[in-house]
């Protein structure tokens, strides 16, 4: 990639540019578009020309201000779709725009690099939020002193892999109610509540990739209820695979009897109380 190259051809007076942009979905799928009318291949996507997308002009200053801008289009089945909104594929994706020169796509330089903000749909057509990489700069940052645990069990602060056995339980769906509720009859091995709190990810089927959280978990007297917060957003049907891994609700006592992890504990138990 030259933008040496880009920046001569632009002094040229005769140009032959267009806008590319990629986008990379939480599920890691990279999708390419650009806005000219045809094919581009930048980094070995291709960036299609026939999917109605395009971006609005680019706000960049200097020093910390946001940079931002939109990207509009067309709900299309062959590129951004109705049910990946929904399902929320796309929120906080990556996003990189470049201006290209289409005669030599190695000639181009990056404009815009950041993320995936709000989504709006109506009548058939989408607009999307880019928020540049400075936005994070506005987020409120440091920790406040709890009692609870304020790290997500398995990430790099609390240090416990939920994945092993007797932590995570993979089963086939079979009854499923509104993406939300899911009944099991036979979940021999884990104690009730187990999943309270826990991590709900589709494995398979049209939902693969869709991660929920458990609001609660609990044996009846048809089987394993399984409730989540809220709906994944994407059809699941029997037979789809699903993974649940057990849940924390922050106190020590299950940092220390469950997890046996209390020395990754990232709460404050000894703190006084306001009384």
């Amino acid at each position: 990639m030259t933008a040496e190259a880009l920046y001569a051809h632009l002094q040229s007076g005769a140009t032959t540019v267009c806008r590319a942009w990629m986008v990379t979905r939480g599920d890691g799928m990279v999708l390419g578009f650009t806005d000219h009318d045809r094919d581009l291949t930048i980094d070995g996507v291709v960036c299609r020309a026939d999917t109605g997308m395009t971006a609005r002009a680019l706000q960049q200053t200097t020093g910390l201000s946001v940079d931002n801008s939109e990207a509009v289009g067309a709900l299309s089945d062959a590129s951004v779709t109705e049910a990946d909104l929904l399902a929320g594929r796309f929120d906080g994706g990556d996003v990189r725009a470049w201006l290209v020169n289409w005669v030599n796509p190695e000639d181009r330089v990056e404009q815009f690099r950041g993320s995936i903000g709000e989504i709006v749909r109506s009548g058939g057509s989408f607009k999307a939020e880019l928020r540049g990489l400075s936005d994070a700069l506005n987020r409120p940052q440091g920790f406040a002193y709890q009692p609870a645990c304020s790290a997500v069990l398995g990430d790099g602060r609390c240090r416990f892999a939920p994945v092993q056995p007797g932590y995570y339980a993979d089963r086939a769906v079979e009854t499923v109610e509104d993406e939300r509720l899911f009944i099991f009859s036979t979940f021999a091995g884990f104690d009730e509540r187990w999943f309270d709190y826990g991590r709900f990810e589709v494995l398979s089927g049209a939902a693969k990739g869709l991660i929920g959280v458990i609001k609660s978990d609990r044996t009846e007297a048809n089987g394993r209820r399984i409730d989540l917060w809220q709906s994944l957003g994407a059809e699941v049907v029997p037979g789809d695979m699903v993974r649940m891994i057990a849940g924390c609700d922050k106190a020590p006592t299950t940092c220390r009897t469950k997890f046996a992890n209390f020395l990754n504990f990232r709460g404050f138990p000894h703190i006084p109380g306001e009384d």
